[in-house]
């Protein structure tokens, strides 16, 4: 099959149908405000408004792509459409940074052949995926900025197709052993702050639990910084540990690399990884394909990526000339649940 009907498949309007777990059945209800319902009428919203919407020349119309969104903002129609869009938006106009997300690249694969971040095997006791982080691994005289965004972009994106991860969340792990001033060069105060705030708004992932250990003292004000950029449900739910050993026991060992007091060795982990990286990896390249038409925006929402879509798209719709609620047709209707 080619790349492009391959992309079509993904752009048909699939019939959902449920085949997870009735244990996840009762959490995306009881968490996400799921249920048959609720799904069939967001998936229709979502998609009669994908249509409609001129700014948007092509994109996945398959659920399980949809879905990512609305469970992200628990089936809040406007905030999904927005979230979506500005999904979008930013990977065509930052595209060196966040299309061509190859597990094959080479800077790609020598970062995670060396454990900069990898998954683990195992789920936790809650079922969700661990993602590794080893930051002190990237040479930042070797590696560019775009590097790291594109191996963040393979792993999230990988995570993201399963539907039991939409619906758990992720936990994260991270050891800042190595890190030093020459990493913060990487990016510019400005952009820090762009990603920060673009990727909480637009990657849509459940961050559950975050821990963080061997933070250097002379790098508190740069991990300071970031975490006044995080919104305040992120910040309570980041632990941060001085050592390996003062954060054994934050979570289960069994899930950790060998060298961190686990039982499989972390070669062995990112050999597992690499294999599931490359079972998505057609897929993951066929996003590029999906393009907003770039014209249609104003020279500030280029630049920023999303600046202009902050209000649910008002500001662009209004710098358009146009109807404000032109591009997000349906997006308030409420839904109706039997």
């Amino acid at each position: 099959m080619s790349q492009y009907s391959e992309f079509t498949a993904l752009t048909e309007e699939d019939e959902y149908e449920w085949t997870l777990s009735k244990e996840l059945s009762n959490m995306a209800k009881e968490e996400l405000r799921e249920d048959e319902s609720v799904r069939t009428q967001a998936l229709s919203q979502m998609r009669d408004w994908i249509r409609k919407n001129p700014r948007i020349a092509s994109c996945r119309m398959d659920s399980r792509f949809l879905l990512r969104f609305l469970r992200f903002k628990k089936f809040s129609i406007p905030m999904a459409q927005q979230a979506l869009e500005r999904y979008i938006l930013l990977r065509n106009v930052y595209g060196y940074a966040f299309e061509n997300l190859d597990a094959l690249d080479p800077a790609v694969d020598e970062l995670i052949s060396m454990g900069y971040t990898f998954v683990s095997p195992k789920r936790d006791e809650k079922g969700r995926r661990v993602i590794f982080y080893f930051p002190g691994k990237f040479d930042p005289y070797k590696y560019t900025n775009a590097d790291m965004c594109r191996v963040h972009g393979v792993v999230c994106e990988t995570l993201m197709e399963d539907e039991e991860n939409q619906i758990r969340g992720y936990v994260h792990w991270g050891d800042g052993k190595g890190v030093g001033f020459p990493h913060l060069t990487l990016f510019t105060p400005k952009e820090a702050v762009r990603l920060a705030k673009n990727g909480e708004v637009t990657v849509p992932m459940r961050h559950k639990e975050i821990y963080a250990l061997n933070i250097h003292p002379s790098l508190k004000f740069a991990f300071d910084f970031g975490m006044s950029l995080a919104p305040e449900k992120i910040k309570n739910r980041i632990k941060i540990y001085t050592s390996v050993e003062e954060a054994q026991g934050c979570i289960d060992p069994q899930l950790l690399p060998k060298e961190y007091g686990g039982v499989m060795p972390m070669a062995e982990m990112i050999d597992l990884w690499k294999r599931e990286l490359m079972e998505m990896r057609s897929t993951l390249l066929l996003h590029d394909k999906m393009k907003v038409r770039e014209e249609l925006y104003s020279e500030s929402a280029r630049e920023g990526a999303v600046r202009a879509l902050r209000a649910g798209g008002l500001e662009i719709s209004c710098a358009l000339g146009s109807d404000p609620t032109s591009g997000i047709t349906g997006s308030f209707r409420k839904l109706e649940v039997d």
